[in-house]
């Protein structure tokens, strides 16, 4: 595998013998071969829930319940909620873009992994997230390919015992 991706990311595609290991670069190649449907993001929507994973990794591994790290969590779920609102019921509108597939897998981990180690689930007053979440979740392709609840947890487990 370090062969084919020397830095170790994921995901991984090759294209006309070359391998691509950047997940933009992966959607924009995907977008030039396959236009229709397209996944291209407007740019004004390209960063909504961008934060969330830069909170969600210092809340898991916290071991102070009163550092703030929970709330910067919530705050930014609650930002994602208004937007949703707003625009919903994906981050664009009502097609599914390339910003929902980048985001969608982050809430998988985040909720298998805080409900597993921090028995801590998304607030129900939010909503729109909620939605979000169960829609993104619901897709055949999603169902198809996600990761196993067990290797979520398995792969999370050396960052919260850090």
């Amino acid at each position: 595998f370090l062969e084919i991706s020397p830095e170790g990311k994921v995901p991984v595609v090759k294209f006309d013998d070359k391998w691509v290991a950047d997940s933009d670069v992966i959607v924009g190649i995907i977008e030039d071969k396959f236009p229709e449907p397209s996944l291209k993001t407007p740019p004004e929507f390209a960063h909504v829930g961008s934060k969330i994973l830069g909170t969600f990794i210092p809340f898991l591994k916290s071991k102070d319940a009163n550092n703030g790290s929970e709330q910067d969590l919530v705050n930014e779920l609650k930002a994602l909620d208004e937007h949703l609102k707003g625009h919903g019921p994906f981050i664009a509108g009502e097609k599914i873009t390339a910003v929902d597939l980048g985001l969608g897998p982050k809430l998988y981990h985040l909720e298998i992994t805080l409900g597993h180690f921090k028995k801590w689930t998304v607030p129900e007053s939010l909503t729109y997230v909620h939605n979000y979440m169960k829609s993104i979740f619901g897709r055949e392709s999603f169902v198809k390919t996600k990761v196993a609840k067990e290797h979520v947890i398995e792969g999370w487990a050396p960052k919260v015992n850090a």
